[in-house]
C-alpha cells in the first residue's frame, strides 16, 4: 500500500540528495573505500532504469555495500562518525529500495547474513529530535522489511519491536509532521499477522498513541476518557469537520491512523475483546462515526466496526447497542455514497446489528449496559415496569453476577461522570423495592454500605439516588419488625 511522503519527510530528503559530497575527500579520509565508490557512483544521480539495471546485474555487490559480509565493512558502518556521509547514504539506499525491489530481497537471500547488523545501530544514533539519522535509518528499515516481506527471526525479534519503539515515539512528537511519519510506516509494517502481532504486543508504544490521537480526533481527551466518551453518546453530535478536526488533529492525520487500525483489524478475532476492553473501541469508532467528515473516513470506520463486531459477536456486539450504533446505521442508509465498498460495508454490518438486536429483549440490554461498566440514562433504569418483571431475575441471573458487577461499578469515584453513581443507587433501590427479602444479598457485595457513603457525595443526584435507595432499606426493615 503506497502511500503519498508526508511534506517534511520529502524535504528533508531533497535537501539531502541536493547536498554536494566531497567524495574524494571521503576517501582519503577512510570514509569509504574506492571499491565501495565507484558502486555509489554508478547508481547516484542517474536515471531509474539505469539504476534498476546496474544493481540487478550485480545484487549481491550492492547487498554487501551496505550491509558489509565476510568481514567485509558496510559502508554504513565506514561513514558512521561523518553525518553528512551517512544522511546521503541512508537517504540514497531508501531510494534504491524503493526503486529497485530485488534489492530488498537480496538483503535476506543468505542465510547466515545479518542484514540489519549495520544499520539498526543507527536507529539510536542520537536522542536528539532535530538529529536526521534516526529518523532515515527508520525509512530504510521500513523499505527493507516491507519490500521484503520478510518474517525471519532477525526481523520479527529483534528489528521489528525496535523500529516499533522508535516510530511510536515519533507518533507521541507533538509536531504533526513526525506523527505522520510514524503512522504512516506503520501502515508499511502490518503486511503479516506477525508483524500485526508484535505491534499489538508493544501496544502501549503502538496502538495507545493512535487512540490517543483518535480520541482528539473526537474532540475527547483529559480525565477519564471512557466517561467522556459514554457521556457523548447522549450529545447532539458535532457538524462535520473540514480540514482540521478536534483536538487540532488534521485530516491527512486521521485517516492515516485509521487506516493502520483498520489493518490491526484483521485480527479482530484473536485481539477484539481486549482492543475494546482496553481502549473502548466500538464505542470510539461508533462516536467517530457520526463525525466523520470524508467518505474515506467512513469507509475505514465502518470496516474496522465490521471486522471487530463480526468476529466477537458474543462480546461486541452488546456494546454497540449500547452505543447507539444501530440507530446511527439506520440514518446513515439515507445516504448517498459513491463509494461502492463503503455501501457494500455499511449494508453488511447494518444487518449483522439487526440480525442481533431482533433476538434482544430489554433484560439483555440491561445485562449488557451492566456488563460494559458504564452505566447511563438508558429506558430500562426509570420503568417501574422493567423492574417488576426482572428485579428477581437479575439478582438470580449467573449467581449474582450483574450485582456483583454493579458493586464494582460502584466501588469506582467517577469523577468526570457521577450519573453513573446516581444511576447504580437508583438500579440497587429498585432491586430493594421489588426483591426485599434479597436484601441480604445486595448487603453481602457491600452494597448497603456503599449507598451509605455516597450519601456525603457532593453531587446532588448521587445523594438524592443513594438516600432514596436506604429509604427503601429502612422501610422494609421497619415493615419486617
Amino acid at each position: 500500500m503506497s502511500l503519498d511522503p508526508p511534506t517534511y519527510l520529502a524535504s528533508l530528503q531533497s535537501n539531502i540528495r541536493q547536498r554536494p559530497i566531497p567524495w574524494d575527500g571521503a576517501v582519503r579520509a577512510g570514509t569509504l573505500t574506492e571499491e565501495q565508490l565507484a558502486k555509489i557512483r554508478a547508481v547516484d544521480k542517474v536515471k531509474r532504469d539505469v539504476r534498476r539495471q546496474v544493481i540487478e546485474a550485480n545484487l549481491d555487490g550492492y547487498k554487501t555495500l551496505f550491509a558489509g559480509n565476510n568481514g567485509q565493512r558496510s559502508v554504513l558502518e565506514l561513514a558512521s562518525k561523518r553525518p553528512d556521509v551517512c544522511q546521503y547514504l541512508l537517504v540514497l539506499l531508501s531510494d534504491l529500495l524503493d526503486d529497485v525491489p530485488a534489492l530488498s530481497k537480496a538483503f535476506f537471500q543468505s542465510e547466515d547474513s545479518n542484514p540489519y547488523k549495520n544499520i539498526l545501530p543507527l536507529l539510536a544514533h542520537s536522542t536528539n529530535t532535530e538529529d536526521p539519522i534516526p529518523l532515515l535509518t527508520s525509512i530504510v528499515l521500513v523499505r527493507l522489511m516491507a519490500g521484503s516481506r520478510d518474517e525471519s527471526t532477525a526481523t520479527a525479534e529483534k528489528a521489528l519491536p525496535m523500529l516499533f519503539s522508535y516510530l511510536g515515539s515519533l507518533t507521541k512528537n507533538s509536531d504533526a509532521g513526525l506523527q505522520d511519519i510514524g503512522v504512516q510506516e506503520y501502515s508499511q509494517l502490518l503486511y503479516s499477522r506477525v508483524c500485526r502481532q508484535q505491534f499489538w504486543k508493544q501496544r502501549s508504544e503502538t496502538v495507545g498513541p493512535l487512540i490517543d490521537i483518535l480520541r482528539a480526533a473526537a474532540g475527547i481527551s483529559g480525565g477519564d476518557a471512557s466517561a467522556n466518551l459514554w457521556s457523548g453518546t447522549t450529545a447532539p453530535p458535532r457538524s462535520g469537520f473540514e480540514a482540521s478536526v478536534g483536538g487540532g488533529v488534521g485530516l491527512q492525520l486521521l485517516y492515516h491512523v485509521l487506516l493502520v487500525l483498520w489493518q490491526l483489524s484483521f485480527e479482530a478475532a484473536d485481539i477484539g475483546d481486549d482492543l475494546n476492553n482496553e481502549y473502548d473501541i466500538v464505542l470510539l469508532y461508533t462516536h467517530l462515526l457520526r463525525l466523520s467528515p470524508k467518505e474515506k473516513t467512513t469507509r475505514l470506520v465502518i470496516a474496522t466496526l465490521y471486522n471487530l463486531l463480526s468476529n466477537n459477536q458474543n462480546s461486541l456486539l452488546p456494546t454497540a447497542v449500547l452505543a447507539r450504533l444501530p440507530q446511527l446505521l439506520q440514518n446513515l442508509s439515507s445516504r448517498q455514497f459513491t463509494d461502492p465498498d463503503l455501501v457494500e460495508d455499511r449494508d453488511k454490518l447494518r444487518e449483522l446489528v439487526e440480525e442481533y438486536t431482533k433476538t434482544k429483549t430489554t433484560f439483555d440490554e440491561y445485562v449488557a449496559e451492566v456488563n460494559s461498566g458504564h452505566l447511563r440514562w438508558s429506558p430500562p433504569h426509570r420503568s417501574s415496569v422493567f423492574w417488576a418483571e426482572n428485579a428477581r431475575k437479575i439478582l438470580d441471573y449467573e449467581n449474582g453476577e450483574i450485582v456483583r458487577k454493579l458493586a464494582e461499578i460502584m466501588q469506582k469515584p467517577w469523577e468526570n461522570d457521577k450519573a453513573v453513581l446516581a444511576i447504580a443507587c437508583n438500579d440497587v433501590g429498585c432491586l430493594v423495592r421489588e426483591v426485599p427479602e434479597k436484601r441480604s444479598q445486595l448487603e453481602r457485595y457491600g452494597l448497603k454500605r456503599r449507598i451509605m457513603e455516597l450519601m456525603g457525595e457532593a453531587d446532588e443526584n448521587v445523594r438524592w439516588e443513594s438516600l432514596r435507595a436506604l429509604g427503601g432499606w429502612l422501610q422494609y426493615s421497619f415493615d419486617t419488625k
